[in-house]
């Protein structure tokens, strides 16, 4: 993987495969490498946003049960799309989709196409090693490494084989991040010493410094305090030139103040088995979202009604 700073991102170059597959690493042997197919920089210099992702009838199962239903969406290039909507709608478990981060459940079984640039995700032919390298993720909680804030970052760099000069891609991730300037002389000192925020910038840091196309972020800001999340909206703001964001948030004013497209999801209760499956209900710029939805379902989440 291009470790340059031209904005070059790599993308799997695999052939079209069936629409219904378990997940799993299983076929992962005999995965195709994935090659860097250049045209796809042009987004940015054209002042255009292309889709990344294009999702099309996607449903998700856990065993029988189905998490997810019918989702359909496009995730355009340097913006940064929010997943708003209660608690079990299955926001989360879309975004976990992007990067194939489901295949580690056993019982995740995925239906339906994600295309990333014209290659279908799930694939066989394609190593969902090598999405995660492309499609990184930010978790909910910061989760550093036991380890010196240098090796944090160089962490990625070194096991995914990349090339180059090691201080420069740690100082470089670090600089992204908006982290370089506090930690600059202490980069051999324990990450766990740092506050939660900085942890999560750090964290933000360790994801660019494979250098990816797309940030996952699972409502990174959730454990932080209003200082710190404010922080991480403006890194938002200033990184999503170089890399698309999703992010998924319970902070509808988050949601407001940083995505450039939303996406409200809600949950079908099934009074039986007393189970929700998710779905998608409008999806739209955030201005829209938020000033004049469509769904009336959409409308009363966002003037708090319900949820």
């Amino acid at each position: 993987m291009s470790t340059s700073e031209t904005g070059t991102h790599p993308t799997p170059n695999a052939s079209a495969g069936s629409n219904v597959r378990t997940t799993g690493d299983g076929a992962t042997d005999h995965a195709t490498e994935v090659h860097i197919i250049p045209e796809h920089a042009q987004a940015q210099d054209d002042g255009q946003h292309p889709p990344v992702f294009r999702v099309k009838d996607l449903n998700v199962f856990y065993g029988e049960f189905r998490a997810v239903r019918d989702v359909n969406l496009e995730v355009d290039a340097h913006q940064v799309t929010a997943f708003i909507g209660p608690s079990g709608c299955g926001k989360t478990t879309v975004l976990r989709c992007f990067n194939r981060m489901n295949d580690l459940i056993d019982t995740a079984r995925v239906e339906g196409t994600i295309d990333y640039h014209g290659v279908d995700l799930y694939d066989a032919q394609v190593n969902p090693v090598e999405v995660r390298r492309r499609i990184g993720m930010v978790f909910q909680k910061p989760n550093p490494f036991p380890k010196s804030i240098y090796d944090n970052i160089a962490f990625g760099p070194k096991t995914a084989g990349i090339k180059g000069d090691m201080d420069e891609i740690v100082e470089r991730s670090l600089k992204r991040a908006g982290l370089w300037d506090e930690v600059k002389s202490r980069l051999k000192d324990s990450a766990m010493g740092l506050s939660g925020g900085q942890q999560q910038r750090l964290c933000i840091a360790r994801a660019l410094a494979v250098d990816p196309e797309v940030v996952l972020m699972d409502e990174p800001c959730s454990a932080l305090d209003p200082i710190a999340t404010g922080r991480i909206e403006d890194l938002m703001d200033e990184i999503k030139s170089e890399y698309t964001i999703v992010i998924v948030t319970h902070n509808m004013q988050q949601a407001a103040r940083v995505s450039d497209r939303t996406a409200f999801f809600t949950a079908e209760v099934n009074e039986t088995s007393d189970t929700r499956t998710g779905l998608l209900v409008e999806y739209d710029s955030t201005e829209q979202i938020f000033s004049n939805p469509r769904d009336e379902r959409t409308e009363n989440y966002v003037t708090g009604r319900f949820g």
